[in-house]
């Protein structure tokens, strides 16, 4: 740990490309909260696509390779499939997702063409631009980082101005249009937010994975909590940690590119949090079932051998477990339990009967789960 920590703090590559990666990790994580609230986990997806055509014509027009040439170009293209894809929704009685693929496909199917286009010239400008496909983040330097810090910030703080209103809008649309709060512009003002966490991305995780940071962060911290505000603050947290531990994997191991190995450990967080998050998590969830099945086991045992005592004037009559296995598939393992518990009486011959506290403990499940049939 102490060897990673001054790995990180003395090498300057490694802490400019691991900086960038915590910053997009962070806003992206954050801002992607919205997107999978609102149903449109897909639309980071689109809109990183999008993106792609808007670098080639960047380039294409400019003739320049700058960073923020290239990064503004991809703004405007996904901005403008952003409309695209608000128009066709309102406009036809197309489905969103459908919308969504619809943009998806065309844009990126146009940047691949216009990337064929530019790679046939003859000079050699145009090499590297396909790194936007993948990310190359070791290509980030101190400005890039400088750039994303102010973007994220003010990301985040638009964010944080429009928080009650966004908030609303992601669990109530209806209800806050009919407080006459603008939805649309609203709407139009996440999906610019999403843009511009989407082309702080480009460099270094690429077109192609920029959608994973944008939802697996949000999908990972919903798994937490059921507050908004804490989901926020996790998603981002999570998206940072993946961030830096991604460049620091691919630090480690030869020829691993930043940008996967950071979707790789999203993924693994994702994958953890699905089955060990207390509230949702599948582990526990699985746990809580099985304690819920033993108790109605147990029950079933009590119940069954009052309504056995029933039968004579003495209510502590033994009997075998005569328990149907659709109600208890393990009568004697919980019988044994209930013995531990002292509720039970084990005798020779596979009998059993009540002790005075299951006897109380019988009646009062057969109130609670039987009502019609009070002893």
């Amino acid at each position: 740990m102490n060897s990673l920590l001054a790995e990180l703090l003395g090498d300057h590559t490694l802490r400019t490309v691991a900086s960038g990666a915590a910053l997009l990790g962070i806003s992206s994580g954050a801002l992607g909260c919205f997107a999978m609230l609102r149903r449109q986990s897909l639309l980071g997806d689109a809109i990183s696509h999008a993106a792609l055509p808007g670098v080639a014509l960047a380039f294409m027009l400019t003739g320049s390779k700058e960073p923020l040439t290239l990064l503004l170009g991809a703004a405007l293209s996904g901005w403008l499939g952003t409309l695209l894809v608000t128009r066709i929704v309102r406009g036809s009685r197309v489905k969103l997702d459908a919308a969504l693929g619809l943009v998806l496909s065309v844009f990126f199917g146009a940047g691949l063409v216009l990337l064929t286009i530019i790679q046939s010239r003859p000079d050699a400008r145009q090499a590297g631009l396909d790194k936007f496909l993948f990310g190359n983040a070791s290509t980030l330097l101190s400005s890039d980082i400088r750039a994303m810090a102010l973007l994220a910030l003010l990301a985040l703080l638009a964010l944080l101005l429009l928080w009650p209103r966004l908030k609303l809008l992601s669990f109530d649309p209806d209800f806050a249009a009919s407080l006459g709060l603008p939805v649309r512009w609203l709407d139009l003002a996440i999906s610019t937010l999403i843009v511009i966490a989407i082309v702080m991305g480009l460099q270094t995780v690429g077109v192609v994975l920029m959608s994973a940071m944008l939802v697996a962060p949000a999908a990972a911290a919903r798994q937490w909590t059921d507050r908004l505000a804490s989901m926020v603050l996790l998603a981002g947290a999570f998206g940072a940690l993946a961030g830096i531990s991604g460049a620091l994997l691919s630090a480690r191991i030869e020829r691993l590119p930043t940008g996967p190995a950071i979707v790789v450990i999203v993924s693994l967080i994702v994958f953890f949090s699905l089955l060990f998050a207390p509230n949702r998590g599948m582990v526990f969830a699985w746990l809580r079932s099985r304690g819920q099945r033993r108790q109605l086991g147990q029950a079933t045992v009590l119940i069954s051998l009052l309504q056995l005592a029933q039968q004579h004037s003495d209510p502590f009559h033994p009997h075998q477990l005569i328990v149907p296995g659709s109600l208890s598939r393990q009568p004697r393992r919980q019988a044994a339990q209930l013995v531990r518990d002292g509720l039970l009486e084990a005798l020779p011959d596979g009998l059993y009967r009540l002790t005075a506290s299951g006897l109380s403990e019988a009646r009062r499940l057969s109130r609670e789960l039987l009502p019609g049939e009070q002893p």
